[in-house]
């Protein structure tokens, strides 16, 4: 498994997958950062090496296409206090303006691109879109563990794009504590599974019932 501990950022523009699907008030005060802050290590070995970040994430479900309630611009200063340093800002994922802060990025600069969304071609994982969106990184990094397991352009479909690809420090540690779950198992092994997409979960829920000793089943999937 390729991560980002394995590679040299130096003079590197890395496009980032995150998943900043974070919840705010009324008022766009963050209500809980966690999303964030799992992504912090990852983008910080990456500007320690000498590269720049491009970080690209989805929030919410947008029907409309832009929508304020939805951009991605109210966590920028959340952001940038985390990592001690500017949050660069663009109002689009593709397109000119994008293309353009992009390519201005020195090393240690952090960009971070609206919403993916609002692009119907991102959950359609149309391969136009992905290009676009690859076409402003050298190298892409998936750090976006709650949205791997979608055929959606930006962490799936872009990947082709790209000959250096690998995974962030969050998917890493999450792959090595399901694998150790999986094949070193404690007694007794109790297995709790929340949420309410019962089409995502079948297959985990399919896997663990021979394994555990218990299996408790929350949320929505009651």
């Amino acid at each position: 498994m390729k991560t980002v501990d394995n590679y040299d950022f130096h003079d590197k523009k890395a496009l980032v997958r995150v998943d900043f699907n974070v919840s705010w008030d009324d008022n766009f005060k963050i209500i809980d950062d966690s999303r964030i802050s799992a992504a912090i290590p990852t983008i910080l070995k990456i500007i320690g090496d000498g590269g720049s970040v491009i970080l690209m994430s989805h929030k919410g479900r947008p029907k409309k296409g832009p929508e304020c309630k939805y951009s991605l611009r109210h966590i920028v200063d959340h952001l940038s206090q985390l990592l001690k340093t500017e949050v660069k800002f663009a109002d689009d994922c593709i397109g000119k303006s994008a293309k353009l802060m992009a390519k201005k990025l020195k090393p240690g600069d952090v960009l971070l691109l609206e919403n993916l969304r609002f692009y119907k071609e991102e959950t359609d994982g149309n391969r136009g879109f992905a290009k676009k969106l690859a076409s402003l990184g050298d190298v892409f990094v998936n750090d976006a563990f709650g949205v791997a397991h979608r055929a959606h352009a930006s962490n799936s479909v872009i990947a082709e794009f790209f000959k250096d690809k690998m995974f962030g420090y969050l998917i890493e540690h999450e792959i090595e504590s399901i694998d150790k779950i999986v094949r070193d198992i404690k007694r007794p092994f109790v297995g709790i599974i929340g949420g309410a997409k019962v089409s995502t979960k079948i297959g985990i829920l399919n896997s663990l019932i021979d394994r555990v000793d218990d299996l408790i089943i929350g949320g929505g999937m009651m």
